[in-house]
């Protein structure tokens, strides 16, 4: 049977569920490299958690042919999962304790990403928390990426919970920026997040006080 919730959270997964940030960087090098563009980790930094596309047009310019931004993207994909096939992923402190907890206490939850469907597939089966999310919006799911709300939108539609009554994870500016946009709590993870409109922030989810997500959104019916 489906659960029904009232409540959801929704995550972002690089960066707030699994540190992948060295295996991005590695592919994008790599995969850059066969381009004939040097790249550097400051201009990698730069624009990690973007969709390829506005990634690459970063990179490459606005005129690069779409031909070419989905060859390129493509590649870098494929060799990212053979990364974290190969070297395996393990959840950020505190995430998976969090992830099981939410799901014993009737949460909905789901995966709101930029990532493409196939990274986020990879990653999950890597850190076994899959089946403790209901949904997942990816990359190909949507037209624009954060900081503009519809992944988050298609997030919690796809758990059918209200955009008031849902809570987004996030790591980065831009998605905090979309929850806001979205009408929907947040809570920031990271160690620079002071000047974020976020609801809470933390430095790790293992920082995170165990009533955090209740006292965002308590559940209906209790006093609080």
């Amino acid at each position: 049977m489906a659960r029904v919730a009232s409540r959801a959270v929704l995550w972002d997964l690089d960066g707030t569920l699994v540190d992948s940030e060295q295996d991005h960087w590695l592919a994008w090098r790599d995969t850059m490299a066969a381009e004939n563009v040097p790249l550097t980790f400051a201009q990698f930094r730069a624009t990690f958690g973007w969709r390829n596309d506005a990634i690459l047009r970063h990179w490459l310019g606005d005129d690069v042919a779409a031909v070419r931004m989905a060859r390129i993207g493509d590649a870098k994909e494929e060799l990212y999962r053979q990364l974290v096939r190969t070297g395996g992923l393990a959840p950020l402190p505190g995430a998976a304790e969090w992830v099981r907890r939410l799901d014993g206490e009737g949460w909905a939850q789901a995966v709101a990403s930029s990532a493409p469907r196939l990274n986020i597939e990879v990653v999950m089966e890597a850190i076994g928390l899959a089946e403790m999310f209901q949904a997942t919006v990816s990359a190909e799911d949507v037209e624009r990426g954060k900081p503009d709300p519809q992944v988050f939108l298609a997030a919690a539609a796809r758990v059918g919970v209200p955009p008031e009554c849902s809570i987004v994870v996030e790591d980065a500016a831009a998605g905090i920026q979309a929850a806001v946009r979205a009408g929907m709590r947040s809570i920031a993870v990271g160690r620079n997040t002071d000047g974020w409109p976020a609801d809470i922030h933390t430095p790790s989810l293992a920082d995170l006080p165990v009533d955090s997500f209740d006292r965002l959104l308590p559940e209906r019916g209790s006093v609080g």
